[in-house]
C-alpha cells in the first residue's frame, strides 16, 4: 500500500521542496502517465534517483492523457499511489496542466528527466522541446536514462484492449504499409490552408430530463426536468473543428431575421473563425432541441424551431454575389449541407463553378425528410456521405457500398468519396486508386450527433493535400470515434488529442512484452 504523505498537492510540493533545497537537497523530477507500471518505468525511475538526493514524480491528470477513448485505464488517482508504492521515489503530484512545462517552474528541480528514446528532443505535439526550454529557464538540466523500454500504451493495447482481433489485424498491416510521420503529415500541413466552410447555422440545444413515468390519466410520458446544455452546431461546429488544425478558417451561413441568436453563435466560435452573416428574413436561427435521459444518453423526441424554406430574393442573390466574389480564393470549400434553406440551386451552381477544391456532405435528417441529395451537385472534388445517404441517391439499398460509391463517382464525375459505415467502419474510393476499407475504432459511444461533421472536416483537408485512401480512411475514424464519445458538439476535435489518438491506436501492432518501443516517440 503505498504511503499517503507521498502523495502532495502541486503547491504544497512546492512549499515542500523548498525547506529540503535549504538543506542543499538536489531535487530530481520524472514526468509522464505512467498509466500501466512496469519494469521500464521501475528502472526509469532508479536511474533517476542516482542524479540527485530526491525524486518527484508528476502524472498527467486524467483529462489531459488524450489516448483515445478508454483511457487512461487507471484514473490518476491509483496511478498516484502505485508510482508512490515505490522506494526510489520520495513525492508524487498530478500536474494540472497539459505538459510538464509549468510544474517544472513551479517545483524548480535540478533535473528534469526523460527516457533515452526523447534524446533527440522531439515528439509529435513538441512537448519535449518546450520541456527542455522550461528546464533552462529556471537553471536545470536535462537528462536522459537508459535500459529496457516498455511502453504502456502496447502493453494496455495487448492485455486490457477493448479493440476487436479485426482492428489489431488491421492495424498490423495499416503500420507495415505507412509509417507514424507520413499518417499526420497530411494533418500537420493542413495549417497553411485557406478554407471556407458553407452551410446552415444549427444550435443544438439539449433538455436533460428525468424520466418518471406514465401519466396517470393519459398515454403520456413524464418526465422531470434536470438541466440544459446548449452547443453550437451544424456549420458552427464544422468551423470549430477546422480551426483546431487550420491557422485561419472563413465561415459564411446564415442566422434568423435581425441576426437572430448572433450573440451565442459568436461566443461559441474559436478565435480564428472569421464568420460571415446573411440573416433570413421570417425566420428563427436554427435550433434543434432534443430531450434526453441523462443516465443512457438516451434521446427521447426532438422539436425543431426553423423555417425550412430556401433563401429567395434579394438575399439569395446578396449571397450568390458573396459565394462568387470569394469562392475562387480558397484552397479548400467544405460544404456541409443540411437541406435547411441556405443553398439554393443558385448558389449551389456558383460553388460548383468557381471552387478550386470543392468536398461536399448533404444530409439525410428528419428536417429534410431525404430530398436533400448528393445529385443536387454537378461536380465536387470529394464527397463524404453516410451509406444511407448513398442509397437514398442511388434509389437501391441492395447495392454493395463499392457500386453505390461508383455510382456516385461517375453521376458527379467525382474522383474522391467516402461512405460511412457506422459500426462497419468507412469506405473510401480514390479514381486511381481504388477502394480502402477501415474498421470502426469507436468503443464508446454517447451521441452520434455531429460526427459525420467531424469526419467530413478533417477528411476534407487530407484529400486535399493528397493523401491515398488509407489513411484518408485511418484518419477519418479515429475523428469518427472521438465525436461519438462527445455529448452533442459540446466540445470540437483537437489537434494534441488527435495526434496522441493516433499514436495509441498505432501501438496496436507492436503490442509486445519484449522491449516495446513505439514508431512514434511520445511519452509512456
Amino acid at each position: 500500500m503505498a504511503k499517503k504523505a507521498k502523495v502532495l498537492d502541486l503547491d504544497d510540493l512546492a512549499k515542500e521542496l523548498n525547506g529540503l533545497r535549504l538543506k542543499n537537497a538536489r531535487i530530481v523530477q520524472c514526468h509522464g502517465v505512467f498509466d500501466l507500471l512496469h519494469v521500464g518505468h521501475v528502472r526509469h525511475f532508479e536511474q533517476a534517483k542516482r542524479l540527485g538526493d530526491i525524486l518527484v514524480v508528476t502524472l498527467t491528470p486524467d483529462c489531459y492523457v488524450n489516448k483515445g477513448n478508454g483511457r487512461p485505464a487507471f484514473p490518476e488517482g491509483l496511478r498516484a499511489e502505485v508510482v508512490a508504492s515505490l522506494d526510489s521515489v520520495d513525492y508524487v503530484a498530478i500536474n494540472r496542466w497539459p505538459s510538464a512545462c509549468e510544474t517544472i517552474r513551479l517545483l524548480r528541480p535540478n533535473f528534469f528527466v526523460k527516457g533515452d528514446e526523447f534524446k533527440d528532443l522531439k515528439d509529435t505535439i513538441n512537448h519535449v522541446n518546450l520541456e527542455e526550454e522550461a528546464v533552462r529557464m529556471i537553471g536545470g538540466q536535462i537528462a536522459f536514462t537508459k535500459d529496457i523500454t516498455f511502453s504502456s500504451s502496447a502493453l494496455i493495447n495487448q492485455y486490457l484492449s477493448a479493440y476487436p482481433n479485426e482492428v489489431k489485424e488491421f492495424v498490423a498491416d495499416f503500420s507495415r504499409q505507412f509509417a507514424p510521420d507520413e499518417i499526420l503529415s497530411y494533418l500537420k500541413k493542413a495549417s497553411g490552408l485557406k478554407v471556407l466552410v458553407i452551410g446552415e447555422t444549427i444550435i443544438d440545444e439539449y433538455q436533460f430530463c428525468d424520466v418518471m413515468g406514465k401519466s396517470g390519466k393519459e398515454p403520456v410520458l413524464a418526465t422531470k426536468y434536470v438541466h440544459t446544455d446548449r452547443f453550437g452546431g451544424g456549420v458552427l461546429a464544422c468551423a470549430n473543428h477546422l480551426a483546431g488544425f487550420c491557422d485561419r478558417v472563413d465561415l459564411v451561413t446564415y442566422l434568423g431575421e435581425g441576426g437572430d441568436q448572433e450573440e451565442f453563435v459568436r461566443a461559441n466560435l474559436k478565435a480564428n473563425v472569421q464568420p460571415t452573416f446573411f440573416n433570413k428574413p421570417k425566420s428563427p436561427t436554427i435550433v434543434k432541441l432534443r430531450f434526453v435521459e441523462p443516465y443512457l444518453s438516451q434521446k427521447l423526441f426532438e422539436v425543431y424551431h426553423m423555417n425550412d424554406d430556401p433563401l429567395a430574393g434579394e438575399e439569395n442573390d446578396r449571397f450568390c454575389e458573396h459565394l462568387a466574389k470569394i469562392v475562387p480564393d480558397y484552397d479548400v470549400v467544405i460544404v456541409a449541407d443540411y437541406g435547411h434553406g441556405i443553398l439554393t440551386n443558385e448558389a449551389i451552381r456558383v460553388l460548383c463553378d468557381k471552387s478550386r477544391f470543392l468536398a461536399v456532405n448533404t444530409q439525410a435528417n428528419a428536417g429534410n425528410s431525404g430530398l436533400s441529395t448528393i445529385s443536387k451537385y454537378p461536380r465536387a472534388d470529394y464527397v463524404c456521405l453516410a451509406t444511407r445517404e448513398f442509397a437514398l441517391e442511388t434509389r437501391d439499398r441492395n447495392m454493395s457500398s463499392e457500386d453505390q460509391v461508383l455510382a456516385v463517382a461517375r453521376k458527379l464525375q467525382c474522383r474522391n468519396l467516402m461512405s460511412t459505415l457506422g459500426r462497419d467502419g468507412s469506405l473510401t474510393y480514390n479514381e486511381g486508386l481504388g477502394f480502402a476499407r477501415v474498421p470502426a475504432f469507436a468503443t464508446k459511444i454517447i451521441d452520434r450527433v455531429g460526427a459525420g461533421d467531424a469526419v467530413l472536416c478533417l477528411t476534407s483537408l487530407c484529400v486535399a493535400l493528397g493523401a491515398p485512401p488509407e489513411i484518408v480512411g485511418f484518419i477519418g475514424n479515429v475523428v469518427g470515434a472521438e465525436a461519438v464519445a462527445i455529448m452533442g458538439n459540446q466540445r470540437s476535435i483537437e489537434r494534441v488529442p488527435l495526434f496522441r489518438h493516433i499514436e495509441c491506436l498505432l501501438k496496436l501492432h507492436n503490442a509486445g512484452t519484449e522491449n516495446v518501443v513505439s514508431k512514434i516517440k511520445i511519452a509512456a
